[in-house]
């Protein structure tokens, strides 16, 4: 156990690319705790049967997150990798979007990864060792129509990363950005589920493009979230783990449009997600 890497991931439901992660630093040796909120916990059992513990975790919750990290601790002593992956999606024209459904993407996506990595620091500082992985997204970086709370969301913990390495850096805490592009898994079904009950006002003739942003991630150059997750486990543990990893589809493109001028990415955009137009 003393040369096991201990591990902690958020948001593990079966189908998502937790789940991957879980299955993946497990095949590298390390000690794996996967978490999800207790209604999903079922959707981790197989994790089990490759000794992965699998335990409820609210990234909302302070009493959850505390209690969780705690007995991680009280149990094996340390928590050496944070891959804070929990987040959900936010689609929809920002102007008609509910307040408080851009408010819950905030609190999971933004604030629920900074509640795990106030909870986690102290013990990693303790240490002097610790590997934080937050997940964001490539849309943090080239946002898209459609999807404006969810790409903020994402571009926080961007932010915060940055800020963060620079911080834990003196303590000997790596701590590294992780972009995915259009990754295959049940985030992007999810997503698309929602929409089914919206009615819009201002937008209603953009309903079907609308749609297709849902889906966007699940395309065919979507990358096998098992393979995404390989490739992250094994940077995260490198003796010097990078700054930032970039994987899964569509991500060369998109870093591409990044350095484009602004009323190009506008363009194309426009083109791709029907607002090429305008409306009498």
């Amino acid at each position: 156990m003393a040369n096991k890497k201990v591990v902690l991931i958020t948001g593990c439901a079966k189908g998502g690319i937790g789940y991957e992660y879980c299955k993946a630093f497990a095949g590298l040796g390390c000690q794996v705790i996967g978490t999800d909120i207790p209604s999903r916990l079922n959707e981790l059992s197989d994790l089990e049967l490759d000794g992965i513990q699998v335990l409820p975790l609210d990234v909302l919750s302070n009493d959850s997150v505390m209690t969780t990290v705690t007995k991680i601790i009280s149990e094996f002593g340390r928590v050496d990798v944070l891959i804070n992956n929990a987040g959900i999606g936010c689609i929809g024209p920002i102007s008609e979007l509910p307040l408080e459904e851009v408010r819950r993407t905030w609190e999971v996506n933004s604030l629920g990864q900074l509640r795990l990595v106030q909870a986690v620091t102290p013990h990693m500082i303790k240490s002097k060792f610790g590997r934080i992985a937050n997940v964001g997204s490539i849309v943090g970086l080239v946002p898209t129509p459609w999807a404006g709370p969810y790409c903020a969301s994402k571009a926080w913990a961007h932010a915060m990363s940055d800020v963060l390495r620079m911080e834990l850096k003196p303590f000997g805490v790596h701590v590294i950005k992780v972009m995915p592009g259009m990754v295959r898994s049940n985030f992007g079904r999810s997503s698309s589920d929602r929409l089914n009950s919206r009615d819009w006002k201002l937008y209603k003739e953009f309903e079907e493009v609308i749609q297709e942003r849902a889906k966007a991630s699940q395309g065919g150059r979507a990358a096998n979230a098992a393979e995404v997750a390989k490739v992250v486990a094994s940077k995260v543990l490198r003796p010097r783990p990078p700054r930032e990893i970039i994987v899964g589809g569509f991500t060369g493109f998109l870093g591409l449009l990044a350095w484009l001028p602004g009323p190009v990415r506008d363009l194309y955009f426009a083109n791709w997600f029907g607002l090429n137009k305008n409306i009498p």
